[in-house]
Order: structure tokens, then C-alpha cells, then sequence
């Protein structure tokens, strides 16, 4: 598993999902080269789905990119197991080719816990199964160790999602076993991948698909020097577009490029503020 990968935001119209405008932004994904889209993942807002609604965010992800050579890998994550097999079971009855499965969140298991969970979850599908690794928001760390043992353990669990902000997790990974690597975290995928990573799971990549499309093929080829331009002249949107918690600028900036018709949330998550408003305006207009 490798390639150009887009975390993909949910819109909302009137509180609810707008499904239209859902899938002209993935087809605007399509268009612009990337090799995976990423539904209700943490960008999408995941956590405020309702179950109805994350399952018809699959399958409208499915339906858009039928026939095309952009792939599907559905998000599966809950800090309960059995919720989690019911997402990827749908999942892979709707078509998706693969599933991004979040460690367990809250309830803080053990390393034991961890491989249980996944092992589980991974033997519940038949399609390849992504282990997505982000303490920063779980409080539950996939040790290295714990990844390369269920790497080893069981045949499709193919990938880790790396958003520890650690390379040497990258480093250490790839030096243990043959795991694909993906970056979770934009301000890094050059260096992840320059590390051995296979691709990445992009914030940024929303509103400019070509341009982390373009860093990831280069990088993946051995055009460290382009990979690594790109990467910088990217610097200052990978920093503003976390300037408060995802997705709240990536969705505020969306709507300021005319992306999105409206500018919802789920409550907890609210507009950004003020400053970070003009913050966000004065950087995109590089962009766009």
C-alpha cells in the first residue's frame, strides 16, 4: 500500500452531511491524482457521525470512485471492538479496499489489548487493514514492537498510519520489518517518506491535491530534490492548517477557496476564531 492519500473532510447543509457537495470533493480528489481517499477518518469528523451517517459516507466513496484508479480505505475506528468489525464488515460489503482502523481511544489498553483489538478486527475482514497510530488524540500508543508483531502475526494487516511525529518510529519500523509506512502528519511527509515511508495521509492534500500528489510520485521515484521543494513551499499551509484542532481550519479554509458551500461543524468542534480566520485567509490565497 503507497501513494498520495487524502483525509478526507465531511460537509455539512443544514446539519446534516451534504452528500452532493461529498462527492464532488472526492471527485475533485480523482481529478487531481491522488491514489486514495480517506472517508470519516479524524478529518471527516468521524467522532459526531452518527453510524447511519458514516457508513453512507463509504458508500458514496465507493460509488464515486467505481472504474476509476483512485482506491478506497475506509475509516473503521472505534475504542470499542465490536463496533469497530461492524464498520469494517460494511466496509468491505460496499467495496472499499481497505480499512484505516484508529487505536482504541479513552480506554487506554495495554499493549496486549492493542494486538487483541487489531488481531481481531483485522481476522473479522478480508481486505488488507491499516493500523492508524496518534497518541496525541488517543492517550493509546501502538508501540513499534506491538506493530511489527502484528505485522507478522497477521497476513492483512498491511500499513501503519504513523502521526506520532517521530521518525525515528519510522526508522525503526522499517528497519524491523517490511510494513508500509504512512505519514499522518503533512509537515513531515517528505521526511517520512525520504525515511523509507510509502506514502501519506493528507490534511493539506483537500484543498491541494495536485501539489501533495505531485511531492508524494516524485518522492516515491527517487526525486528527492522536487519531493523536497514541494514539501517546503507547502511549510507554511501545513502549519496554518493546524493552527487549532483538525479539521477545524482545513474546513474553514475549504469554504474560504469556494469549496464547500456552507461552513458546519459538530459541536464540540466550532469555527476557528478571529485571528486564526485572517491567519488562515492570508496563507491560502498563496495556494489557490
Amino acid at each position: 500500500m503507497q501513494g498520495a492519500m487524502t483525509a478526507l473532510i465531511t460537509p455539512f447543509r443544514n446539519g446534516k452531511v451534504d452528500e452532493e457537495t461529498y462527492a464532488k470533493l472526492i471527485q475533485r480528489q480523482i481529478d487531481n491524482d491522488i491514489d486514495w481517499v480517506v472517508p470519516v477518518g479524524t478529518t471527516g469528523e468521524s467522532a459526531t457521525l452518527t453510524h447511519d451517517e458514516h457508513k453512507k459516507c463509504i458508500e458514496i466513496a465507493v460509488e464515486v470512485c467505481k472504474g476509476t484508479d483512485t482506491k478506497v480505505l475506509a475509516g473503521a475506528g472505534s475504542n470499542s471492538t465490536h463496533e469497530a468489525i461492524d464498520l469494517a464488515k460494511f466496509a468491505q460489503q460496499k467495496g472499499a479496499n481497505a480499512i484505516l482502523s484508529v487505536a482504541p481511544y479513552y480506554n487506554k489498553p495495554t499493549q496486549k489489548g492493542l494486538y487483541e483489538h487489531y488481531k481481531a478486527l483485522a481476522e473479522s475482514i478480508e481486505i488488507p487493514l491499516v493500523l492508524y497510530n496518534v497518541p496525541g488524540r488517543t492517550c493509546s500508543n501502538i508501540e513499534v514492537e506491538t506493530a511489527v508483531r502484528l505485522f507478522n502475526d497477521v497476513e492483512n494487516i498491511v500499513a501503519i498510519k504513523e502521526a506520532t511525529g517521530k521518525i525515528e518510529n519510522v526508522v525503526a519500523l522499517c528497519s524491523k520489518c517490511a510494513i508500509s509506512v504512512i505519514s499522518g502528519d503533512d509537515a513531515i511527509n517528505f521526511p517520512i517518506i525520504a525515511s523509507g515511508g510509502k506514502g501519506v495521509i493528507s490534511v493539506a492534500s483537500n484543498l491541494v491535491p495536485k501539489k501533495i500528489a505531485k511531492l508524494v510520485h516524485k518522492a516515491l521515484k527517487g526525486d528527492f530534490i522536487k519531493a523536497r521543494e514541494i514539501n517546503e513551499e507547502l511549510y507554511e499551509l501545513n502549519k496554518v492548517l493546524f493552527i487549532e484542532s483538525n479539521p477545524i481550519p482545513i474546513k474553514y479554509a475549504m469554504y474560504e477557496a469556494g469549496l464547500i458551500p456552507s461552513l458546519e461543524y459538530r459541536l464540540p468542534l466550532v469555527e476557528p476564531s478571529e485571528e486564526s480566520k485572517r491567519k488562515i485567509k492570508e496563507v491560502i490565497k498563496r495556494y489557490l
